[in-house]
């Protein structure tokens, strides 16, 4: 973990961290933290504490939709669809970073340029601690699902594809 000035979009997300008054602080790791297993690793931590950001598309509304989800689970897009009324497509890079300000593989939960539904994996809330990526494909930060709930407004359902 490097003490260097945080990367643009790493800074982005601290700040979106700090206007919701939550002490959390945005770290950078020299490795990658772009999957959820690359994370885990650089963090020393579980994959399934990993809290993956998944940006997918309304398929009728077109709206972002922001999934996060446990680094150990995938996600099923029936029981999304089911939740939000409509189906959903996985969005291409250009969809991505025109509706988060962030390139895939450091989507964060916070600081989007156009607010998504926010759908959050029940199974974070069995943990203790979990990580959430910050911007870049090195930056994370610490915090409780309690807190991700807080900063996201999201709503907890069961998201995992049996």
């Amino acid at each position: 973990m490097s003490e260097a000035p945080l990367k643009d979009s790493a800074r982005r997300v601290q700040a979106a961290l700090d206007a919701q008054g939550l002490a959390l602080k945005v770290r950078e790791f020299p490795a990658s933290t772009r999957t959820s297993e690359e994370a885990a690793a650089a963090v020393g931590c579980a994959v399934a504490q990993i809290a993956k950001s998944l940006i997918f598309r309304a398929r009728d509304s077109g709206r972002p939709v922001l999934i996060i989800a446990s680094g150990a689970n995938r996600v099923d897009e029936k029981k999304v669809a089911t939740i939000l009324g409509e189906k959903i497509e996985r969005a291409d890079p250009e969809f991505v970073r025109a509706k988060t300000g962030y390139a895939i593989g450091g989507i964060p939960p916070v600081g989007h340029l156009e607010p998504p539904v926010t759908l959050l994996d029940q199974d974070l809330f069995q943990l203790e601690v979990i990580w959430a990526a910050a911007g870049t494909p090195n930056a994370v930060f610490q915090l409780t699902p309690a807190d991700l709930k807080a900063l996201t407004g999201g709503q907890v359902a069961d998201l995992r594809k049996a």
